[in-house]
């Protein structure tokens, strides 16, 4: 690619999404609404300070014409990437969600394998690579986001090899023999490895990563002391070493922290405890609905301590709220029929009328609500049988602006590893996941403002600017240590 052809932003962040929503207005125009996110805001400093862009999917079929047709944004150039309905089905449903999803997540469901599908995940990449190399500036910075985009690494080194690529995956990557089933499995980790730096929540992911990039793909590595805040791993690709190692994401925890202390935070809190009948302890899930969160495993661990006696269905209330997800596959549909079965079954056995032992909620909230919410309960419960993170489980702790509280939270979180002070269960056990909720309910305040102190430290001081600038820092070659 010559000179002239370059583009003009200096840094650009490649992300399945837009960090914008858009809706049709009746005479047919396009309404652009923003949706930010923790990434957003970390990020959108970088962007404004260095003629950012922003390449994504709109997040609606037939819409946006890339480079050419770039939505106005105050602070970054937003590239609309665009899908065609049958793109984002065998994509975006399909190939992300039917093959790569489940199988990154333990298997908990059975990964499907289709060619169809897999051709137009590498379409689809192959779209995102070169609107990327469209607008880069000579030399550009770009941060490639998440599953849905794995092969656009290898992709755009190949469209622009001048430019410097980090990768990050916000998801857990399976072990080895996991991963094997993957009939596209030597394309994927050749696709990553397109990146100068991946990263991963945890030291597991990448070590990992790095045994496939030995045994599978055939490049040397080196790996014998990853940790999160030990030396990267490397994989000598020809010419060039690829940096690998863990950066545990995070939170704009400062942010929420101020928002929950507002007196309007504090006053719905107290009106939602008064709407739930001022139960002694509130107890609350807040999750979208998904096979991974291990939903049905709480329910059914409140239920048995109601039906035992250790949990008072007139003093300890349970909350969920359940963001709806995938609603058009059917396997999401059956999973919530099963989760609203459930909670009409408890409520059927030890609610009253006027006072239901569990309130579930399935429609979004607002993230104000959403606050109000945490600052209201007295018991966070956080039980998924895998996940990358899980940032619901730091954003109660960061709102826990008195130090009271507690977080029961599942060994198999990636927020596990930092928030030790939680009482962490086996969320396959279902009587340690009850013993962990009947400790928390019924916990020493002394020792339970200690846990909440300990652990707000860690996601203060660790939250997602700090997180941005460490994976940012390192892709540029200033730190040589992976971040705490």
């Amino acid at each position: 690619m010559s000179a002239a052809a370059f583009g003009t932003s200096d840094f650009i962040v490649v992300a399945n999404r837009l960090p914008v929503d858009v809706e049709k207005a009746p005479d047919g125009t396009l309404i652009w609404k923003e949706s930010p996110g923790g990434l957003v805001t970390a990020l959108k400093p970088i962007l404004s300070a260095r003629n950012g862009a922003w390449v994504g999917w709109p997040g609606a079929p037939d819409i946006g014409g890339g480079a050419d047709d770039p939505i106005p944004g105050e602070d970054m150039l937003l590239v609309p990437v665009k899908l065609s309905a049958q793109e984002v089905e065998e994509h975006y449903e399909g190939f992300s969600n039917g093959s790569l999803w489940p199988l990154y997540h333990d298997v908990i469901v059975k990964p499907e394998y289709h060619r169809e599908w897999w051709n137009t995940y590498v379409e689809v990449n192959r779209r995102f690579a070169e609107e990327t190399a469209r607008v880069a500036a000579e030399g550009a910075t770009v941060w490639v986001q998440d599953y849905q985009l794995q092969l656009v690494p290898k992709m755009l080194r190949m469209l622009r090899p001048d430019v410097k690529i980090g990768f990050f995956l916000h998801i857990p990557f399976p072990p080895v023999e996991l991963f094997m089933q993957m009939p596209w499995r030597r394309e994927i980790i050749e696709g990553i490895l397109g990146a100068d730096l991946v990263g991963f929540h945890l030291p597991g992911g990448a070590q990992n990563f790095l045994y496939l990039a030995n045994k599978l793909a055939g490049y040397s590595t080196s790996r014998n002391s990853i940790g999160v805040r030990s030396k990267f791993g490397v994989v000598t690709v020809g010419f060039r070493s690829v940096r690998v190692g863990a950066f545990p994401i995070s939170i704009d925890s400062a942010e929420l922290a101020a928002t929950a202390k507002l007196p309007e935070t504090r006053k719905r809190a107290r009106a939602l405890r008064k709407e739930l009948g001022d139960p002694e302890k509130v107890l609350l899930g807040v999750d979208r609905l998904d096979y991974t969160k291990g939903i049905d495993v709480r329910l059914r661990a409140i239920g048995e301590l109601y039906q035992e006696g250790r949990l008072d269905p007139e003093r300890h209330i349970f909350v969920q709220l359940a963001t709806p997800s995938r609603e058009r596959v059917e396997s999401y549909r059956a999973m919530r029929d099963d989760i609203e079965l459930q909670v009409g079954r408890i409520n059927g056995n030890f609610g009253r009328i006027g006072h239901p032992a569990i309130h579930y909620i399935h429609r979004p909230v607002p993230r104000r609500e959403l606050l109000a919410f945490f600052a209201a309960s007295d018991v966070m419960l956080v039980t998924p049988l895998r996940d990358g993170m899980n940032l619901v489980a730091k954003e109660y702790i960061a709102c826990r602006t008195d130090s009271s509280g507690a977080l029961v939270l599942s060994e198999f979180t990636g927020a596990a590893a930092e928030l030790r002070q939680a009482y962490q269960c086996n969320p396959h056990d279902l009587e340690g996941v009850k013993n962990a909720i009947d400790e928390a309910v019924h916990q020493d305040p002394e020792d339970g403002k200690r846990r909440i102190r300990t652990m707000r430290r860690q996601v203060l001081q660790y939250d997602v600017d700090r997180w941005a600038r460490s994976f940012l820092q390192t892709l540029a070659g200033t730190v040589d240590e992976a971040p705490a």
